[in-house]
């Protein structure tokens, strides 16, 4: 008798999982202990092994795709044996049933979809990888495999762009690389179709109109007649981004321009003709290195456009007025995929959670005298920064309000302090994260903050080195800014924004002598964290940044 086995809860926390890799295949048989697939969940990829035997006769959740924790995962039972009425069973929630035993169109639709989908023997459906947490939909940056290479285990495919990094995407599967599904350049959603692997000479044609993506996929550029199909469709559409000139698509002679859509989009916007440019990709099209290797020849004046001729005429006739030298000059630079996370998630952060902000003065001259002190020590740099990542960390433990988190049903107060720190990167910024941050000396975080932050410039931080902050800080001292605001990276309920040390008259025991100070601004959560308890969160941080001794405590 068949098993339905749904997505298991593998975590406390868990919601829904990813399946990362199917091990089984329909078909195979299974003995109960057998590793069914690997199941990425909120905090780790795990193994899933099977509690039943005998044969795989269904998969409900294709690999790379996520589901919510109890969906259809897989059917196992005897070999033959006829499952449609379990896998109807499952889909009632979603169709309902309105004859007993007989299923309404849109629930056939939805139990027929994944039979649509058999892949021919040694097929590998491959879709758009969620390399973080927080990411949606990623940006092929560079294909590093074409249609029609070998593709060994390991190898490298792409380069995929997140919203956080722009990370290597290697192959788990070995075969031909048969069909390309999202071009360099172009961003799709999770779990779009990003590219199939099998055996050379492989009849592919169906699978990617059958498969289900966030969009329908693109053409694989793997024969000219497709290649045509597809420039004619860049024509058609209605995207700003891929609308060219007429002059840009057709020769002198009348045949069709073979270029790449991102190549074309390049050519627009240096004012390059496709005509002048020689293509190095299959049948002469033209792509993205062609267009950014070219070097424009001398053009004649007789090539100039026809049109512009009677305007000259008509300038020659008109008074002669002066017009300063110059020219408008704009560039559009396409939105990262970094770009976009940050434009979204800032936004919601804004306009979802009242910020306020509070501000402190902070005598320095006791931390710079200590910070000479500890930097004596051979083989130890702290900066000032450290010391203010080492004092949030102790304040937040005595005001665990401030380590907060707003859920519409209650607020989760975190007894362990993460702190994140804000880095500036080429594209924007990442918070990398020191996890128990209350338990690290000055020195471990000093050598944890420049590890991180020197793994963030270069692209290199993993995608957990950025997870499960609970406070964060943000420095702009270094750039001479001397107080400043900075918007909540939620899921947290405060961010302190740390300015210069700046050298002024202050009063000390009713005289006016030279100090040094810094500004400090905490923007707080109004819905978890109340004016009077950041209040007090800041003369404790203040207390432990003026007196450093108090932190060794």
């Amino acid at each position: 008798m068949a098993t339905i086995i749904t997505m298991p809860r593998l975590s406390d926390t868990m919601t829904e999982g990813t399946v990362a890799t199917w091990l089984k295949k329909v078909g195979d048989k299974i003995s109960e202990g057998d590793i069914l697939a690997e199941i990425e969940t909120d905090k780790a990829t795990m193994e899933f092994e099977s509690f039943n035997e005998g044969t795989l006769l269904y998969i409900g959740i294709p690999e790379g795709e996520t589901a919510a924790v109890d969906s259809l995962l897989a059917i196992i039972g005897d070999e033959g044996e006829d499952v449609s009425d379990l896998i109807a069973g499952k889909t009632a929630d979603v169709a309902p049933v309105k004859e007993e035993g007989k299923a309404t169109p849109d629930a056939i639709k939805e139990e027929t979809k994944p039979t649509t989908t058999a892949l021919p023997e040694g097929v590998i459906v491959i879709t758009m990888p969620r390399l973080s947490d927080t990411m949606t939909e990623g940006t092929v940056a560079t294909w590093l495999k074409k249609v029609g290479d070998t593709v060994a285990e390991g190898d490298i495919l792409a380069e995929i762009e997140t919203d956080k990094a722009t990370m290597e995407f290697e192959s788990f599967n070995e075969g031909s690389l048969l069909y390309i599904g999202i071009e360099e350049g172009n961003s799709a959603p999770v779990d779009s179709l990003l590219a199939i692997i099998g055996p050379a000479g492989t009849d592919i044609s169906g699978i990617a109109e059958n498969h289900k993506t966030g969009g329908a996929p693109q053409a694989a550029p793997v024969a000219e007649k497709e290649i045509e199909k597809e420039v004619a469709s860049t024509e058609k559409t209605s995207e700003p981004v891929t609308q060219e000139p007429l002059a840009q698509e057709a020769s002198t002679d009348g045949q069709r321009i073979l270029a790449s859509p991102l190549a074309k989009k390049i050519a627009s916007d240096k004012g390059i003709q496709l005509t002048q440019v020689k293509g190095s990709g299959e049948n002469g099209r033209i792509v993205k290195s062609d267009i950014e290797n070219f070097t424009p020849q001398t053009a004649a004046p007789a090539q100039t456009n026809v049109a512009a001729a009677p305007a000259k005429t008509e300038t020659a006739a008109a008074p002669k007025v002066f017009v300063p030298a110059g020219e408008i000059f704009t560039e559009e630079i396409k939105n990262s995929q970094m770009r976009k996370i940050i434009a979204k998630r800032l936004a919601e952060s804004l306009f979802t959670a009242p910020h306020y902000n509070l501000v402190i003065e902070v005598a320095m001259d006791e931390a710079m005298q200590s910070r000479v002190i500890i930097n004596s020590v051979p083989d130890t740099k702290v900066s000032f920064n450290d010391m203010v990542i080492k004092a949030c960390a102790m304040a937040l433990k005595k005001h665990p309000k401030v380590n907060s988190q707003w859920r519409e049903d209650s607020i989760l107060i975190n007894h362990h302090v993460n702190i994140g720190v804000a880095v500036a990167v080429e594209d924007g910024l990442v918070v990398p994260v020191l996890r128990f941050t209350d338990a690290m000396s000055l020195s471990q975080i000093g050598g944890s903050v420049r590890d991180l932050a020197g793994r963030a410039k270069n692209k290199k931080l993993l995608p957990t080195e950025m997870e499960g902050s609970t406070f964060t800080v943000s420095n702009l001292g270094m750039f001479g800014i001397t107080e400043f605001n900075s918007i909540i990276n939620q899921p947290n309920s405060a961010i302190l924004s740390v300015g210069a040390i700046v050298e002024k008259p202050v009063v000390k025991n009713g005289q006016i002598v030279v100090g040094n100070t810094m500004m400090l601004s905490l923007a707080c959560d109004h819905r978890t964290i109340d004016g009077a308890t950041g209040a007090q969160f800041l003369q404790t941080l203040k207390q432990f940044i003026e007196n450093p001794v108090t932190m060794l405590a």
